[in-house]
């Protein structure tokens, strides 16, 4: 049964994937259709597929139009208005953060081990976060053997980051250095680095989606302080700073109450 409100879930995903150290992962929780996104790229691949089917077509559309047809707009925002946009995204990250601490009930389950595991969560998140960009610039459009296998690796990394709220698949594209091949291949239809991309994000999603539902089913309070720890950190790397005038510091501070307030809603709903 398709249930169409999951494109927009995916417009919601396939909007944050776009920005560098935003994650779909974590809009995924959000939404709270994080277990389902997991428990269907999973089921994909066993006799049950046709019951997972109906979601993650709808959810793909998502994510696909949003990548398409909102690029272009984040990308001018990010470069307009960098600031204002940023402190929207840390409002909905930090916004999420309650809502995961109700979830796990952490008062309660969580213990030194789980503190641990949490300060591990963030403390990768910080290390991918500040490490040095090697993004030149440079385009890829020769494919050649070795730029075919950067390629379609790099969608497996990136896929794998998508899956864990807080990091970022677009910045580790960007880590990488293949960000500008991906967003270009995109505005320009460039339909093999696309096709080598994308078949490296789907081999990225089923593998890493089976692993991470087994943790969540083996270790589910352990999982919940590392993804804690992960959605944590991420609010380090996102902030952009602060240039200390009065308009901006205000349209900051509103984007900000703006992207909390969503995620408080949208944590509600779901």
């Amino acid at each position: 049964m398709f249930d169409w409100r999951n494109i927009f879930r995916g417009m919601a995903m396939g909007a944050s994937d776009v920005v560098p150290g935003v994650s779909g992962g974590t809009i995924a929780v959000l939404l709270g259709i994080y277990d389902q996104f997991i428990n269907a790229l999973s089921g994909i691949t066993t006799r049950e597929w046709k019951k997972h089917l109906p979601f993650l077509i709808t959810l793909g559309a998502g994510m696909g139009i949003s990548i398409i047809a909102l690029s272009n707009l984040i990308e001018w925002l990010l470069e307009v208005h960098p600031q204002p946009t940023y402190f929207f995204f840390i409002g909905l990250i930090g916004g999420i953060l309650p809502y995961l601490l109700k979830e796990s009930n952490a008062k309660e389950n969580f213990k030194g081990k789980h503190i641990a595991m949490l300060i591990v969560g963030a403390v990768i998140v910080l290390i991918i976060g500040f490490s040095n960009p090697s993004e030149d610039g440079a385009v890829i459009t020769n494919l050649t053997g070795p730029n075919m296998l950067l390629l379609f690796g790099s969608g497996i990394l990136a896929s794998s980051a998508m899956m864990l709220p807080g990091i970022s698949g677009s910045f580790l594209l960007l880590v990488i250095g293949v960000y500008n091949t991906a967003i270009a291949a995109v505005s320009n239809f460039n339909l093999p680095v696309i096709a080598l991309i994308g078949a490296g994000v789907a081999f990225g999603f089923i593998f890493t989606s089976k692993l991470i539902r087994y943790l969540l089913n083996r270790y589910p309070v352990m999982m919940y302080a590392f993804i804690i720890g992960l959605v944590f950190g991420s609010l380090f790397v996102v902030y952009p700073g602060l240039a200390l005038t009065a308009g901006n510091i205000i349209m900051c501070m509103i984007t900000l109450a703006a992207g909390f307030y969503a995620a408080v809603l949208l944590g509600r709903s779901s």
